[in-house]
């Protein structure tokens, strides 16, 4: 039995299709049965660009155990990436004014 629960999630990135790089504005996530993985459930995440018609879509399907391990890289790689980036101290502007 299909449960066509479906998770939203309003983006902003870019992904890669058969067409090249496109923008992306959706990511649809479902555990549900795949369409092309051998598997009886999987975690789909849909990145989708709906303005751009179907061929802005890029799919992915893997196991549960797969999509935590996937969620644990991802949280880990935004942690390490703000620490990085606090550890190069605040953003200053320097405005720089012409004397005539």
């Amino acid at each position: 039995m299909c449960s066509n629960i479906i998770e939203q999630a309003n983006i902003f990135g870019s992904g890669k299709g058969a067409q090249g790089w496109f923008e992306l504005r959706q990511a649809n996530v479902y555990y549900d049965h795949p369409f092309h993985a051998p598997l009886d459930h999987a975690l789909t995440i849909d990145f989708v660009n709906h303005d751009l018609g179907p061929s802005a879509r890029v799919a992915v399907e893997m196991t549960a155990d797969s999509a935590r391990e996937l969620v644990r890289c991802i949280e880990a790689a935004l942690a390490a990436g703000a620490d990085a980036h606090l550890a190069e101290g605040p953003m200053v502007a320097i405005s720089v004014k012409s004397m005539p």
